[in-house]
């Protein structure tokens, strides 16, 4: 077999429709778009558009708040971290930080800071330091022999 002998499986691909190539091709003229009217010619951009009506997405009132300061936490809970740790992702005796469950693929992405919640169990000592974590999380986490450092860029998620 050569380059020049490869080609696809037939019927993988199909020629496209050569519009507005005279009355005998069937789709000439026109080009199928119909006659006259906004969506006969090109750059047409009428999403939403009822015909002069007042549009739905300005019939319906407003609702809600969009709270631009709100901060957006990683939510991890005590059971995950100990699954990471049994599975050797986590080192258990060095500090446990955003970065590092980012690097055992705790959590994806780095957002405002985790946020750690008492669900699930926890036999590991740990040493966290974390944006926020619920009461009883940093109870858990003391009853087992470790600590909590909440970081001072989040007071607001430090208790919850």
């Amino acid at each position: 077999m050569k380059l020049n002998e490869i080609n696809d499986n037939e019927g993988a691909t199909k020629n496209r429709k050569r519009v507005g190539r005279g009355i005998g091709s069937g789709s000439g003229k026109t080009g199928g778009r119909g006659v006259k009217g906004q969506k006969s010619r090109s750059g047409v951009s009428i999403n939403g558009f009822e015909g002069g009506q007042m549009p739905i997405y300005r019939r319906l009132p407003k609702r809600g708040f969009n709270n631009i300061f709100s901060s957006d936490f990683n939510v991890v809970s005590i059971g995950r971290i100990q699954t990471a740790i049994d599975a050797g992702k986590l080192d258990g005796k060095s500090t446990i930080d955003a970065a590092a469950l980012k690097g055992a693929g705790v959590i994806r992405r780095i957002k405002d800071g985790v946020r750690v919640l008492a669900d699930g169990e926890l036999k590991a000592k740990l040493t966290l330091e974390v944006a926020g974590a619920s009461r009883t999380a940093i109870e858990k986490v003391e009853k087992a022999g470790g600590s909590i450092k909440v970081l001072a860029a989040a007071p607001a998620a430090a208790e919850g």
